[in-house]
């Protein structure tokens, strides 16, 4: 009874500790934000404009296929991906799959203003310009038109791989994905990246594990609610593209993710009957010893 006793007063007195200090150090580290907002409510988008995709290729392809390739409609990007990042400091991306991977509005709202809808204008003071330039002089509905266009030519089913590499791998290098073969590197430069960014944005092989969905989900979706000042643009992705990134970071970086959550239940079964065969093992030794 009295190791019992004992027990208890151990037992409270670690639950006491934990739940007074981790809840506190969590709310530090991974501060309580807003849930993400994958309707972008904030951004001034379509408008409830209905877009005509014919008109809208017209559009894009006099306005955007300087910069970007659109290798879906035979476009192919203009210049290498080393000398896109010296003449616009990061890879412009291919439009091939932008209408799958972002939202609608904030596709209109980007193409209108980029540095405003992706929450950067704060990089862009003292004569600094965004390096894409803004089509706000453009009607609405040719913007809503640009944007049908967008989603008429993009893929219905793309891999979680896929998706990552359009809508994340022009800064960030995932080097797990392909260790030996180093296809999963930044497609900008370092030097370049840098310079555009202001430091190494982070190879992300690890970051499902070090920051965990949740953190990662909010964090995509607006990095400014978790880091103030951030140079890292809101994309603008959908819930389902976001999902198919997280998805392919826990691919490479939590591969063993269904086993060891499969394991862990055995684990803790296997110590509870470990401990109530050490309780009977000592009581049959104290019987014996009195």
């Amino acid at each position: 009874m009295r190791e019992l006793k004992i027990l208890a007063v151990v037992v409270a007195l670690t639950l006491i500790t934990y739940w007074g200090v981790e809840p506190f150090a969590h709310s530090q580290m991974h501060p309580h934000v807003e849930a993400p907002d994958y309707e972008f409510k904030d951004v001034d988008g379509l408008n409830g404009l209905k877009g005509n995709a014919s008109n809208g290729a017209m559009l894009v392809q006099s306005n955007c296929t300087a910069c970007h390739g659109i290798e879906k409609s035979g476009f192919p990007a203009v210049m290498d991906n080393a000398s896109s990042a010296a003449a616009y400091g990061v890879v412009p991306p291919d439009l091939s799959t932008s209408g799958k991977l972002y939202n609608a509005d904030y596709l209109a709202a980007f193409i209108k203003n980029p540095a405003k809808a992706s929450n950067v204008a704060h990089k862009y003071t003292d004569g600094k310009v965004h390096p894409m330039p803004g089509y706000d002089w453009m009607q609405p509905q040719e913007i809503a038109d640009m944007v049908a266009y967008l989603q008429s030519i993009a893929p219905e089913e793309m891999t979680n791989k896929e998706v990552y590499a359009d809508a994340c791998q022009r800064c960030h290098a995932i080097k797990y994905g392909d260790m030996k073969g180093g296809s999963m590197a930044s497609f900008t430069p370092d030097a370049n990246i840098k310079g555009y960014m202001g430091k190494y944005p982070p190879d992300l092989s690890q970051y499902i594990r070090s920051r965990g969905t949740q953190y990662l989900h909010e964090f995509i979706n607006n990095p400014q609610k978790h880091l103030e000042g951030t140079s890292m643009p809101r994309v603008g992705l959908t819930k389902e593209a976001e999902t198919q990134v997280i998805g392919y970071l826990e691919e490479v970086g939590d591969s063993k993710k269904a086993e060891r959550e499969e394991l862990g239940p055995k684990f803790l079964i296997y110590l509870v009957i470990f401990a109530i065969f050490a309780w009977l093992w000592k009581v049959k030794q104290w019987r014996e010893m009195h």
